[in-house]
């Protein structure tokens, strides 16, 4: 947790020393351009099929019960998939490299660059495929503290590089290289920490076995629907703005949408780790298991008002000087009071985190997929309602479009979790008074019937013996 909260903070200094570099290179709209390009590789997500988040909930499930191979099974399934679903993408992405430019409606010149670098892009979301997996498995095993400062460090040679680059006079292909060298950099320490925790090879296909690649795709298929319906937000806004705005606007809307989302991140980050936890704590169906979620949870929330209720009336406060100060003669008015709005979104955003790890961890994937339903349909249909009636669009409507979404998804996800915590708490009573129950011979059946001992008492683990909960007595 520790370690998320401090790459975190990491990671906005990069941003924070990376967007005045692009901006002074290449300008509001060339940089516009880059983020197109960036936005071609976000709908080539889809083409993960949920497998990193996958990874990590289902190695941490075999790790903890101590099943290596398991582990294996898991990583070598993954990384099959991706390749097949990475070659269908980028495929894709070069049939369709002439319909995919014509959507953002560039000029010619502008059509040129996104047309040369377009494959290029799409060899490098495949190879982000792999990346992520990698990395989530590393997080899986218990050292999401190294996934974090890997990544952390990726973004720290991306934004090197493609300085330098950009300083030598390269152009916008500088972004790409800079993004290429730290994938590269960051696939090599995730296998060296890999292989230093397990000491085993990552791969095991000699013995790879298909139900493993069910499961995998059981869990991670929902979150691609996810995926899909989040391209109702970022990419869907992006292109709006490009259409009917101009390509300059995409750079303010990533701005403030990326600055306020990073502010989230900088809070979320220290409850990353409670996806994997929660998953080893649901695992076991006990009263001990629900009542460990709930602390965690708990301790979460109160985590939150601690540092996001300042974190956010500050920022929201000093948003017009830090901007001046921070983009000097690259500052546009309008960029404050949009930062704004999407501080107040992200902070409604971020107070649903535990419930939907929760929700994530006990395998409620259905309840997770119906959030990203809600703050697509939300984000879209606004956008939609607004450029329907008024028959143009703004900057303004957009952003607000994207803090009304995030306001509906976050009151859905914590409504959702309480309800899962409640029939967790009673399936959990049900379970252990059932074993203990079936278990118990008659003679102690009717010692306990004289005692009265309550249910929940009782060490679900164990067939015989009993373990008082601390502060309660016979």
């Amino acid at each position: 947790m520790v370690s998320g909260v401090a790459t975190t903070m990491l990671n906005i200094l990069v941003l924070a020393v990376g967007y005045p570099i692009y901006l002074h290179f290449l300008g509001y709209e060339q940089y516009g351009l880059w983020l197109i390009l960036t936005t071609v590789l976000t709908f080539a997500q889809l083409g993960n099929l949920g497998i990193g988040r996958a990874l990590t909930k289902l190695v941490a499930e075999e790790y903890e019960r101590r099943d290596l191979d398991g582990v294996q099974q898991y990583v070598t399934a993954a990384v099959t998939v991706l390749l097949l679903s990475g070659a269908i993408v980028l495929g894709a992405i070069i049939a369709f490299r002439e319909p995919i430019v014509s959507l953002f409606r560039l000029s010619d010149e502008n059509e040129k660059v996104v047309r040369w670098l377009l494959p290029y892009v799409g060899c490098l979301s495949v190879y982000v495929f792999l990346v992520q997996a990698i990395n989530s498995t590393l997080s899986g095993l218990g050292r999401m503290d190294l996934a974090n400062w890997t990544q952390s460090l990726g973004r720290v040679v991306a934004v090197t590089v493609s300085a330098f680059l950009l300083w030598c006079g390269r152009g916008i292909e500088s972004l790409l290289i800079g993004s290429t060298l730290s994938y590269m950099l960051v696939h090599i320490i995730s296998v060296i920490s890999i292989r230093r925790s397990i000491a085993a090879p990552l791969l095991r296909l000699p013995r790879w076995r298909g139900g493993y690649f069910l499961r995998l795709l059981s869990f991670g298929m929902p979150l691609v629907g996810g995926s899909i319906l989040n391209m109702l937000i970022g990419p869907f806004n992006k292109l709006m703005l490009a259409r009917y705005i101009g390509v300059a606007a995409v750079p303010v809307y990533e701005i403030a949408s990326r600055g306020s989302m990073q502010i989230r991140g900088l809070i979320e980050a220290g409850l990353r780790a409670l996806m994997p936890e929660i998953s080893r704590a649901g695992a076991s169906m006990t009263i001990q298991a629900r009542e460990r979620i709930s602390q965690l949870n708990a301790r979460a929330m109160r985590l939150l008002f601690c540092l996001g209720v300042p974190a956010y009336a500050g920022l929201i406060l000093i948003a017009s000087p830090f901007l001046r100060l921070w983009l000097g003669t690259r500052f546009l008015e309008i960029l404050p009071g949009v930062l704004r709005i999407m501080l107040v979104g992200t902070f409604f955003s971020v107070l649903c985190v535990p419930a939907y790890y929760t929700l994530m961890g006990l395998g409620r994937i259905r309840q997770c997929f119906l959030s990203h339903v809600i703050q697509g349909v939300v984000n879209a249909g606004v956008v939609g309602a607004g450029l329907l009636f008024a028959g143009t669009l703004s900057i303004w409507s957009v952003a607000f479009a994207v803090a009304l979404a995030m306001g509906a998804t976050s009151f859905y996800v914590i409504w959702e979790s309480r309800r899962v915590m409640k029939r967790f708490h009673y399936s959990a009573v049900r379970r252990d008074a059932g074993s203990v129950g079936g278990m118990m011979p008659s003679s102690a059946s009717q010692a306990n019937s004289r005692c009265s001992l309550p249910e929940d008492d009782y060490d679900a683990t164990s067939t015989l013996r009993y373990h008082p909960i601390p502060g309660r007595s016979i």
